[in-house]
């Protein structure tokens, strides 16, 4: 039973958490820090390769794996984490997970060489997957819907605040004591924010365990992967950030190299443009209470092309901007598409969100991979080019979706002017038939 959760045998639930109430702010703030944490660890090596591929003599692509690997181990290990979480908990997962992905980046930077660094990066990514695998199934349960797509945000926010700190951080260190002690400064503060989410997440009220069994769980992942709507917000999740990863595991290359020639640390606070993902993911929610999710999406898909287009530029003025684009883009379709499955998700919801975050996160591994193959073939003009392609199937998923949509309510009008139509038929039939009676009489 989950520490953090009542038993059956309690009485009933109280309502949903909703702003205002006692205890939702701390669970903002704990989901927060533990999204912090999550992106902090998981892109800790990020603006470190071009550091790491000099120590240890490996290209870009081979150096690519300390992120790749770590997604990519994620991605496998977030369906079995959600069914442990089923069984004992959402808070009991995060907690352990979160613990577990800690202690193993204090030893990361101990590593002696790359093989063990992808190793040792794996096992953390594994760890990880706890994070996302419960988290949204924890908000579906504790929030109201009225909330639930703000609070999903903040939570997106924390990740994006998380990745930003993780590598401005790495990037300052690593300027003065080089990549490994920089690694272990994101640990400490990883050590930090997995302290405040523990003592800071408020219990689970509506959460009741459940064992899944190996073929229940085929049973649901089936149901949800031939839901057509599910398996649009899968792929778009996954487009997306095959665009992020893609440019940001290339873009250090690109900015220590001519025609810019920046330091380390430079590098790293080139990842300041984070801030305007946190901002975006936050105000997802009101972005579709005023186009709908399909305008918000096109939003994103808009901004995202924008900043890739821009970032083709020589100067540091187009390529900073472009960032911004990509990172604005990138975490309002990502806050927009993750809520929209925990809404359209009816059971199984901890299922139905841990096939998002496997969908997305071999997104980033794909886009990782693929996004430094390219930059060694083609320079970044490869790169955005894979980025393109993505945002373009993302572009057209969602305009699929809007036909698709608009022809069932077109449909739905001509059905309902049919019934209108016949139920008037009726009426007349009725009144002729009274008349006729009327008349005999």
């Amino acid at each position: 039973m989950d520490a953090c959760a009542k038993t059956s045998s309690t009485p009933a639930a109280p309502d949903r958490l909703s702003p205002g109430d006692p205890g939702f702010g701390r669970m903002r703030l704990a989901l927060f820090a533990a999204g912090l944490a999550t992106f902090a660890l998981l892109y800790s090596s990020q603006a470190l390769l071009p550091a790491i591929s000099g120590d240890l003599h490996v290209s870009a692509d081979q150096a690519s794996w300390t992120v790749s690997a770590a997604t990519l181990a994620l991605a496998l290990a977030v369906l079995p984490l959600s069914a442990v979480s089923e069984r004992y908990g959402r808070c009991r997962t995060m907690t352990v997970s979160l613990a577990v992905a800690v202690a193993v980046g204090l030893a990361v930077p101990f590593a002696p060489d790359l093989g063990w660094l992808v190793a040792l990066r794996a096992v953390q990514g594994a760890a990880i997957a706890g994070i996302p695998a419960s988290a949204m199934a924890y908000l579906s349960e504790e929030v109201r819907p009225a909330a639930l797509i703000g609070t999903i945000g903040l939570f997106v926010a924390g990740n994006s605040f998380g990745g930003m700190t993780g590598r401005l951080l790495t990037g300052w260190v690593a300027d003065g004591w080089g990549w490994r002690v920089a690694l272990g400064a994101v640990g400490v503060l990883s050590l930090v924010c997995a302290i405040a989410f523990r003592l800071l997440l408020p219990k689970a009220r509506h959460f009741t365990p459940s064992t899944v069994s190996p073929r229940a769980l085929a049973r649901t992942v089936g149901g949800h992967l031939s839901d057509p709507l599910l398996r649009r917000l899968y792929a778009i999740g996954a487009l997306f950030m095959t665009v992020f990863g893609g440019v940001y595991t290339v873009i250090g290359y690109r900015l220590v190299a001519e025609p810019f020639n920046l330091s380390q640390s430079l590098v790293g606070s080139i990842f300041l443009v984070y801030l305007v993902g946190t901002a975006s993911s936050a105000a997802a929610g009101k972005l579709v209470g005023r186009l709908g999710r399909r305008g918000a999406l096109y939003v994103a898909v808009t901004t995202t092309t924008a900043g890739l287009l821009l970032s083709l530029g020589d100067s540091i003025a187009a390529v900073l901007v472009g960032l911004v684009l990509i990172t604005a883009g990138f975490f309002a379709g990502h806050a927009v598409a993750s809520s929209s499955v925990s809404r359209a998700a009816k059971t199984g919801r901890a299922q139905a969100s841990a096939l998002y975050q496997t969908t997305y996160y071999v997104g980033s591994s794909v886009g990782g991979t693929l996004g430094a193959l390219a930059f060694h073939a083609a320079g970044w003009t490869g790169t955005v080019l894979l980025g393109l392609v993505a945002v373009t199937g993302a572009a057209g998923i969602t305009l699929y979706a809007t036909r698709k949509a608009l022809a069932e309510r077109r449909a739905e009008i001509v059905a309902r002017s049919e019934r209108q139509a016949e139920r008037r038929t009726q009426s007349n039939e009725t009144t002729q038939g009274m008349r006729r009676l009327a008349a005999r009489a």
